[in-house]
């Protein structure tokens, strides 16, 4: 697993935390993706596992460390959603619960850990509930997720809140040149696009990925120009969601550089689209535009058994009527 050097800092105060007797029993970790909380709690665990631990670091030698290195420790416990489905249900809680108030098989921390927390179901999270109002000795929980509030509010009062920050823009982009040389307004554009998380922003970078998003502000200058169902090739995928989000960065840039922000830019390795949207729509149909892209990127993401490319060309069509009439034709 991939450690990256932002993530220092919060596990030097996570662990100085259980060092100095004060660590919370659940914690729970908020962050974006390509942040890195899965290497964050698993650097943790393993401390924690640790039978001889040499200050901040697990000695890496013990029997604890071992187990730990072949992902075969049977006191730590990932609960996660089946492959295939998108929620977790209260059997897999109850039947993790039921070991934690055994003893450790090896005598030390038990550890279990939420990949994404907001898979519980209701009933789930309040068996999970009553496990963190009284949890075993020694025994510690890590929830990930992305957005809290889709937590049972009971739930998150039961957790430590711990907020991982994306690090300042430059510390990130010095990173990124190490890891993909590339001039910086590209770099600059990969990491504002994955909201500052630098890890995210190297997986945009990759030549596919890249591609596609460039795929994108190619197909938007012709269609803007000539028919707007040109775009619909670019859009049209199964990561639809993350398409349309590239398309929602590239309007609101729009409306920055009408209102004269033009430094504060996503895409600013993408001027020429940019400027081309700022010119053919007003402010008041960029404003719809993003209204009705938000919509329908909802629509697709949360309505099932859609027919992704009917909804797709609907919108298009919808959409191309709000270009300014200078532009049409």
């Amino acid at each position: 697993m991939n450690w990256y050097p932002w993530l220092n800092q919060p596990y030097r105060q996570i662990i100085a935390r259980h060092q100095s007797g004060q660590a919370h029993h659940a914690l729970l970790i908020q962050a974006i993706d390509g942040m890195g909380d899965d290497a964050l709690v698993w650097g943790v665990s393993r401390w924690l596992m640790c039978q001889q631990p040499q200050g901040l670091k697990s000695c890496g030698q013990c029997h604890g460390c071992q187990l730990m290195q072949a992902h075969t420790h049977p006191d730590w416990y990932r609960l996660e959603a089946e492959k295939g489905k998108a929620s977790l249900g209260i059997d897999a809680v109850r039947d993790v619960s039921e070991k934690l108030y055994h003893f450790a098989q090896q005598g030390g921390a038990k550890i279990v850990w939420l990949p994404d927390a907001t898979q519980l179901t209701e009933a789930a999270a309040n068996a999970l509930l009553k496990t963190l109002e009284e949890p075993p000795a020694n025994c510690w929980f890590f929830l990930s997720v992305r957005e809290p509030s889709r937590l049972l509010a009971t739930l998150r009062s039961r957790c430590m809140t711990w907020h991982l920050s994306p690090p300042e823009e430059t510390h990130s982009l010095q990173w990124l040149q190490k890891q993909q040389p590339q001039p910086e307004a590209i770099l600059r554009a990969a990491l504002r696009l994955s909201n500052g998380a630098p890890a995210a922003a190297l997986a945009l970078l990759q030549p596919d990925r890249w591609q596609a998003r460039q795929t994108l502000c190619d197909s938007l200058n012709s269609a803007l120009s000539g028919d707007i169902l040109q775009l619909l090739p670019a859009l049209n995928s199964d990561d639809v969601a993350v398409r349309l989000g590239w398309l929602l960065s590239l309007l609101v840039d729009a409306m920055k550089v009408q209102q004269g922000a033009s430094n504060w830019l996503s895409n600013g390795d993408r001027p020429d689209v940019v400027t081309q949207l700022a010119q053919q729509f007003s402010s008041s149909a960029l404003n719809a535009s993003v209204q009705q892209w938000l919509q329908c990127r909802e629509q697709l993401l949360h309505v099932a058994a859609l027919n992704r490319e009917l909804i797709l060309t609907d919108c298009l069509l919808a959409w191309g009527r709000l270009l300014s009439p200078a532009t049409v034709g």
